[in-house]
């Protein structure tokens, strides 16, 4: 589990890096940059960077990232199977809560970039449906392969998985919740989430 935590950790670096590379650009490609460039404000902001401007800085940052994930499409595919058996207000309360957990787990990662580069290789567009091939490029030269999933909503591209070295954001939740579920319960499931985000 730890290597998915460092893996996935990339996930919002990606849009906080400030060497990048476009190869090739449609409009999901662009979606994601529009986000890329508003968080390399938002970090590289004098007027944020003082200790006592963290929260601000953090609610920004969260709104730019809300603007490209799709959280309610990301916590349906996490659940799967068990998505359909929940209620309107159960699965409002897992969205919320999906969407703490990803940012309790890695905006650190976007604040503390250092120096990576990202190419955007290219996309694949097929109806409202589109995946957005990246290459980062760390200070190492190692280069990590990363795969935007993103799916057309009203009117606007939404990523709604990302694949980083061939591991499935997604999927990989799913199965941590999927064993949890299967086990335990969804009451269990979402005590575990507060837990792991701070909330009671």
């Amino acid at each position: 589990m730890k290597k998915y935590g460092i893996v996935a950790g990339i996930i919002l670096v990606t849009l906080a890096l400030a060497g990048t590379y476009l190869v090739y650009a449609g409009e999901p490609t662009d979606q994601i940059k529009k986000t890329t460039d508003k968080i390399i404000e938002i970090v590289k902001s004098p007027a944020l960077k003082a200790l006592d401007k963290e929260p601000e800085r953090r609610r920004l940052i969260r709104k730019a990232v809300d603007e490209v994930f799709d959280w309610e499409e990301m916590a349906k595919r996490t659940l799967g199977r068990h998505w359909r058996r929940r209620s309107e207000s159960e699965k409002e309360e897992f969205i919320y809560l999906f969407g703490k957990l990803l940012e309790r787990t890695y905006l650190d990662k976007v604040e503390g970039y250092s120096g990576e580069k990202v190419i955007y290789i290219g996309e694949r567009v097929e109806g409202d449906y589109a995946l957005v091939k990246v290459k980062i490029l760390t200070k190492q030269d190692r280069e990590i392969p990363v795969l935007y999933r993103m799916k057309k909503k009203a009117g606007k591209w939404m990523v709604y998985d990302v694949c980083i070295e061939g591991v499935s954001l997604v999927n990989n939740y799913r199965t941590q919740f999927n064993n949890i579920l299967v086990r335990s319960s969804f009451k269990r499931l979402i005590e575990k989430l507060k837990a792991k985000v701070g909330e009671s």
